[in-house]
């Protein structure tokens, strides 16, 4: 056994003895519920770009991307775009990975792999600001209802020109509208990728903080993963990530398609 074997091996022994503490779920828990007033998701951003994500749920992102080698990902919901710029960075890298090791071209101006984002509004200054990133050459958007037939259908156009795709479920937060989100985009996914739904934790948090909003504990989106996964086999809630974050804004909310 190499010792790269070895500490892969080791990082498998802790996730699982993570899993094995109740404890540490219920601290993870408080943490989260004490956070969601100072609204933490807000104080962080990806090369210059607001995110508004729990750095866990920004680290776990990257490892995905980088482990799938996904062509396109598909996001609802843009805000200020620094989801759209973390995900094309991470794809950016991929790029410079197959210049360097296995001599593909690369021109920035022309990129393989894409991001498309989707939002019902996309705020001027906003665009503006991802329209003039780095990043900007490999960002598409798309305004409109994420749910709306003409909008699934020019998502599902872009997608017919890449081999593996992943998708980012993170607009409104009602259980009809991620319920159609899923049954509009999951199909998308590649098998061997995923679609993953954020902000799931909304079901294990204080009513309190959705008093204003139109969803809370039975109307969310892991209600809506709950019932999508109840009749469709083709993805499986990626257990092992929750157990490695603890910390994170979509437990139960990685869905890895199996089939």
């Amino acid at each position: 056994m190499t010792p790269q074997d070895e500490f892969e091996q080791q990082v498998k022994l802790n996730i699982k003895r993570l899993s094995e503490d109740p404890s540490l779920k219920r601290l993870s828990n408080q943490w989260i519920e004490a956070i969601v007033p100072h609204k933490y998701t807000y104080n962080f951003k990806w090369l210059g770009r607001p995110i508004i994500q729990i750095p866990q749920d920004m680290v776990a992102v990257q490892e995905l991307i980088w482990r799938v080698m996904p062509d396109l990902i598909i996001e609802t919901g843009i805000a200020h775009g620094g989801s759209l710029v973390l995900s094309a960075s991470i794809l950016a890298m991929l790029d410079y990975q197959e210049a360097v090791f296995e001599g593909v071209t690369l021109d920035p101006a022309k990129p393989r792999r894409r991001v498309l984002g989707v939002d019902i509004d996309i705020r001027e200054h906003n665009r503006e600001a991802i329209e003039n990133h780095a990043m900007k050459d490999r960002i598409n958007m798309i305004e409109g209802s994420s749910t709306d037939p003409d909008v699934v259908a020019r998502v599902s156009y872009f997608a017919t020109n890449f081999d593996r795709v992943m998708v980012f479920l993170d607009s409104n937060h009602s259980h009809e509208h991620v319920l159609s989100e899923l049954e509009a985009y999951a199909g998308l996914t590649s098998v061997g990728s995923y679609c993953v739904v954020f902000d799931t934790v909304i079901a294990e948090t204080s009513n309190k903080h959705y008093s204003s909003r139109p969803w809370g504990h039975g109307d969310n989106p892991k209600t809506a993963t709950r019932q999508f996964l109840a009749t469709n086999s083709q993805f499986v809630v990626d257990k092992e990530i929750d157990s490695k974050l603890q910390l994170s804004v979509a437990p139960g909310g990685f869905l890895r398609k199996v089939s």
